[in-house]
């Protein structure tokens, strides 16, 4: 028989929620308020001057050809993070639960690299790719490609990129394995004894029931290109050359803190709220309706 639990009083189970309702409101709503209060005012670095101003943040923001152009980075590197952490992640994890003989092995150092913070990454890979110190930037020049993340705009966004999907691929494969270990066997037994091969038993039997996995994965793959890659492009790039790696969550930092534009940038966190939420929101209304529970 099915156990439910009976709260005998109504003010329990509001009082067993007030720790996370409380979390929830001084560090999500609260920042939220004042980040939409502050897009609605002009004032100096001190707090000295405040001026109301209204929609004016925002008319200069979308009439700022820099801010534009962080846009169509932005959704280029959300989009080739996005993808390429999810399908490098599914592959590896489908080769490692085929894995019989030293698996704990294959799994523990495909998981390594999410104890590594997104700076720490960043550094890594920043001397990886050095062009007067690094060992691949070194191998590179062998090959005919002259690296220089430094000057060329391309090998930084794909810097970036590298350095960001590496982070996000243990997060990706630990939910994808344990998906993928939750699939009876003997459906794969079946369809074995059916006559199918490999990728066939991958793509009508075990794609489709991790459908809610991936589509979990999509949805944190965009939140974390959007705002937790933060840390790797101010360790690589620091959105140069120029700006041309400048992400939308690197602009608002670069605004608040070095530009000391702090309306401007609370407008931008705004703007960038309302992408992540709409995306979101999209995702759940349309992306959802193909996925198989």
């Amino acid at each position: 028989m099915e156990k439910r639990v009976l709260f005998r009083s109504s003010w329990l189970p509001w009082a067993l929620l007030t720790p996370q309702l409380a979390v929830i409101l001084v560090f999500f709503f609260w920042p939220a308020s004042q980040a939409l209060v502050q897009s609605l005012q002009v004032q100096d670095p001190f707090g000295t001057s405040v001026e109301w101003v209204g929609m004016q943040n925002f008319r200069q923001l979308f009439s700022d050809s820099a801010y534009l152009e962080s846009f169509k980075t932005t959704a280029w590197f959300s989009l080739l993070v996005a993808t390429l952490g999810i399908s490098i992640s599914l592959i590896l994890a489908v080769f490692a639960d085929r894995v019989v003989r030293g698996a704990m092995v294959y799994k523990t150092f495909l998981i390594l690299p999410y104890a590594v913070a997104p700076a720490v990454a960043g550094v890594l890979w920043l001397f990886m790719f050095s062009p007067t110190l690094g060992v691949v930037a070194y191998a590179l020049e062998h090959v005919g490609i002259h690296w220089n993340h430094l000057l060329n705009s391309t090998h930084a966004l794909t810097l970036i990129v590298m350095a960001a999907v590496w982070k996000q691929i243990s997060y990706n494969f630990l939910f994808f394995l344990a998906g993928l270990q939750s699939i009876p066997k003997s459906l794969i037994e079946a369809a074995s004894m059916d006559g199918a091969g490999p990728w066939r038993r991958f793509w009508s039997i075990q794609f489709p029931l991790l459908t809610p996995t991936t589509f979990f994965l999509l949805v944190i793959n965009m939140v974390y290109a959007f705002f937790d890659t933060f840390a790797i492009v101010d360790a690589t790039t620091q959105g140069g050359p120029g700006r041309d790696t400048a992400i939308l969550v690197y602009k608002v930092y670069y605004d608040g803190f070095k530009a000391l534009d702090l309306g401007g940038s609370a407008a931008q966190s705004v703007v960038l709220m309302v992408i992540v939420i709409a995306l979101t929101v999209v995702q759940f209304r349309y992306v959802e309706k193909k996925v198989n529970y």
